[in-house]
């Protein structure tokens, strides 16, 4: 279902949301919108992949990439598999939904879609961390391999993605393991 948003110049407690929405006013009816300049008849299909929340809408898609320290090829076979699981039972758990991941033996890429109450830079420490803990919990001997014992790079890259881009992300992500 599409959002309308009625406009009532009068009124003081209206906002005019057409500039944030690039002249658009969408409408409360079930995928249709007209354009402000256009005459109020006027009415096309439109669809998108909007969320709905308690006065909201969003629809925002990230492309997560992180390291392992010094870039060590530490996540190969059984154990790409389990830090996967590992990774997804924790985004879950943040209301986090995964579209795509693809382990790599030294970094990590997770394309995904959040709620806007999330803040990234705590989802991502829980992330790491979590799954870092799970990781030398079930394997300790890679401890051994990374110098004091820190699978992590402490850095990350996390990049907005939008309706356009988001095939073309979740393509690159898809075919890492192939290039």
């Amino acid at each position: 279902m599409a959002w309308v948003c009625f406009l009532n110049r009068r009124s003081p407690h209206s906002r005019d949301f057409s500039r944030e929405l690039g002249g658009f006013c969408l409408v409360k009816y079930p995928y249709i919108w007209y354009n402000i300049s256009m005459d109020n008849t006027a009415i096309n299909n439109y669809s998108s992949d909007l969320t709905y929340g308690r006065g909201y809408v969003y629809s925002l898609q990230y492309h997560l990439v992180w390291c392992t320290k010094y870039r060590k090829p530490v996540l190969v076979g059984n154990i790409a598999d389990e830090i996967g699981s590992s990774l997804q039972t924790t985004a879950e758990e943040l209301g986090i939904t995964i579209d795509v991941m693809e382990v790599m033996p030294d970094h990590i890429h997770i394309l995904f879609q959040a709620k806007p109450q999330l803040r990234l830079s705590d989802a991502v420490k829980i992330l790491k961390g979590n799954s870092a803990r799970w990781l030398f919990l079930a394997h300790p001997e890679i401890k051994k391999q990374l110098w004091g014992g820190h699978l992590w790079n402490p850095s990350y890259c996390v990049v907005t993605v939008s309706d356009r881009s988001h095939d073309q992300v979740k393509r690159y992500i898809e075919t890492q393991k192939t290039r």
